[in-house]
């Protein structure tokens, strides 16, 4: 008997590129771009939807300026209580990433989980921080501290690994141990040597632990810091790495699919991956090696 869940992307431009525009300008502008398709993914009837990386404002992380403190909020702070009423009205459980400041001086590349009734069911802190090319985000980051949790919705169980993370193949096998079921990638990736490998390393991630992997990306180029093209190319694949749906490359729009969860056993029954795996051959992976 088919279990289906119909999981949306929402992939966008940011609407205000000014480094001098203010902070809380520039957080409604995107805010307000976003909305409208909340709303249309709510009438659409998807079950469980996620924003882009950062989406409340550029991928700021180019500019090494400390007047980009001034966007972090707390998990329950104004962003994700302005989206908490779309939660509870559509039924639709959401992950809105934001820039989190548990308190002062501390900062975090934060997603937030919310059911299908608006609660809060957890967070998930970005872990892999990258530190080259205008991605300096170890300036404003620290390393996530939660591990790589995963969160019962209403419809599914899910997992959020956010954009560098998808380089690493250990927490996304975390993930698939700790349940996901759906494991959601919300990304700022440009175009160039990292284009070829949006579409490798996540269904590799999906095949190798049973579950649908569901990849946001940001559209547009965002001037003054022009660190290159965001492509877009949002998309769900399935366990067997089959694309369900994808996005354009340089459109705002959201997309959705229905992800049957019963795939998930027939495919983990056919392969056995997690049988076969050998946990205790693995120890050189948690230490300092060369």
């Amino acid at each position: 008997m088919p279990r289906p869940v119909r999981v949306g992307l929402i992939q966008t431009s940011n609407p205000i590129n000014d480094a001098s525009a203010p902070i809380e300008t520039v957080k409604q502008a995107a805010l307000d771009r976003t909305i409208p398709l909340v709303e249309t993914a709510g009438q659409a009837g998807v079950q469980i939807l996620c924003l882009q990386e950062l989406f409340a404002g550029p991928y700021f992380c180019p500019d090494q300026s400390t007047r980009w403190y001034e966007a972090a909020e707390p998990a329950e702070g104004p962003t994700v209580e302005a989206l908490r009423p779309y939660a509870r009205k559509y039924a639709m459980a959401l992950v809105v990433p934001i820039f989190e400041t548990p308190m002062a001086g501390v900062y975090y590349n934060t997603a937030v989980v919310l059911d299908a009734d608006g609660s809060t069911l957890g967070l998930y802190r970005k872990c892999h921080l990258p530190h080259v090319a205008g991605f300096w985000e170890k300036f404003y980051f620290k390393p996530g501290n939660l591990g790589y949790p995963t969160f019962r919705t209403r419809y599914a169980r899910i997992g959020v690994y956010t954009c560098y993370d998808r380089h690493f193949p250990e927490g996304a096998r975390l993930l698939g141990l700790n349940g996901a079921e759906i494991v959601f990638n919300p990304s700022a990736t440009v175009a160039g040597l990292a284009q070829y490998l949006w579409k490798l390393e996540q269904p590799a991630h999906a095949v190798a632990n049973g579950y649908f992997i569901a990849a946001i990306n940001r559209v547009g180029v965002e001037a003054p810091w022009n660190i290159g093209r965001f492509f877009g190319s949002s998309y769900i694949c399935d366990p067997r790495g089959r694309f369900l749906v994808e996005a354009s490359e340089d459109r705002d729009e959201l997309v959705h699919a229905d992800c049957d969860l019963d795939l998930i056993t027939e495919v983990r029954n056919l392969w056995q991956f997690f049988r076969d795996r050998r946990p205790e051959t693995y120890g050189d992976l948690t230490r300092l090696l060369p």
